[in-house]
């Protein structure tokens, strides 16, 4: 589908809520693309994403209503208010963060309002990026590594790996839990008494003084990893083919979308320049025969986490936005805002 026909698209009758909801109509800055479009990734499958921020109004500013955002399932739709959006930016939220930064004709509806967010979108951009980025594509990395374990690997190799991915979560307990140095928390695998393992994950935990509510969240951190896992159904190889590789990509993606904002001090949403590495991963050619991933693509994820690391400690962006100017920003518009007519 082309830029001209999802714009005739969303000027149809399907998406008359942007111009009828309370919340949206007159109210809407900018209406932009969500999802593989906006990336340029997008195959003949794709579904087209629509994301926007629309002003919040009277009421949600000196009033009791709490307006956070629109979500139009069936068009795939989200429009964030205002006030919403600017907390998620605050933090580099990677799906927010991208709809400051995509091609200019990717924008059906820009307000004056919304080309002054748009000019002004590097208020927004600090190094928290790197840990919502990060912990993005560690999402992505660990669905891909989760799927071949799951269903590629044989039992005992599969425990080691899900054991790997939980000595992740324990290493994180560290810098989560103040009370985490007063014990010790070890995970190994051993023959397995059960009938249906060979080999199984135990754990040596010695906690002294410990807080249960912080013990129940170490758990469950565990049990979700496990989980994950263990969610077998029947499966569609080639349509599990086709998600792992889309998993793939976006993980490379996020990386990307990462080192601009930290080496180019922007926001690069159209990838235009990485196409070609992107929808090579994304068509499979980095992807055995076996449904594993050749070496190649594991060494380019680690060369991007060196590369981030290292720019991480370069940057010149600040720890965190200038909060100052974000609120004088935040006024100018909310005061704007209030002069909208409903």
């Amino acid at each position: 589908m082309t830029i001209k026909q999802i714009k005739e698209m969303v000027n149809g009758s399907a998406y008359d809520f942007l111009r009828t909801n309370p919340h949206l109509k007159n109210r809407i800055i900018f209406l932009t693309l969500g999802g593989s479009y906006s990336y340029g990734t997008n195959i003949e499958t794709s579904d087209v994403d629509i994301r926007g921020c629309a002003l919040n109004s009277p009421s949600d500013l000196i009033g009791l209503t709490a307006f956070e955002q629109v979500v139009h399932v069936q068009t795939d739709t989200t429009i964030y208010a205002f006030n919403k959006l600017i907390k998620l930016l605050l933090n580099c939220n990677p799906n927010t963060i991208e709809m400051l930064g995509c091609k200019p004709e990717h924008y059906f509806l820009l307000t004056e309002t919304g080309k002054m967010m748009i000019e002004n979108r590097k208020l927004f951009l600090s190094q928290r990026a790197v840990h919502s980025f990060g912990g993005y594509a560690t999402q992505q990395l660990r669905r891909l590594e989760n799927a071949l374990a799951r269903d590629r690997m044989a039992q005992k190799r599969r425990e080691e790996h899900i054991r790997n991915s939980m000595e992740s979560a324990v290493h994180s307990f560290k810098s989560r839990y103040t009370a985490f140095d007063k014990g010790s928390f070890i995970l190994y695998t051993d023959e397995s008494p059960r009938e249906d393992l060979e080999r199984e994950i135990f754990a040596d935990i010695s906690l002294k003084k410990f807080p249960v509510r912080d013990f129940n969240s170490m758990m469950n951190d565990l049990v979700n990893v496990l989980s994950n896992y263990e969610k077998l159904n029947h499966r569609n190889h080639k349509k599990d083919d086709n998600h792992l590789n889309k998993h793939a990509m976006h993980l490379i993606r996020l990386y990307l979308m990462c080192l601009d904002i930290l080496e180019k001090e922007d926001i690069i949403t159209y990838r235009g320049n990485d196409l070609d590495l992107l929808m090579r991963i994304r068509h499979g050619e980095y992807q055995k025969e076996d449904g594993t991933y050749r070496q190649e693509f594991f060494d380019m994820v680690n060369a991007f986490e060196d590369r981030l690391t290292y720019a991480k400690k370069n940057t010149a962006l600040p720890l965190h936005p200038d909060m100052k100017r974000v609120e004088e920003f935040v006024m100018e518009v909310n005061r704007r805002a209030l002069d909208v007519s409903d």
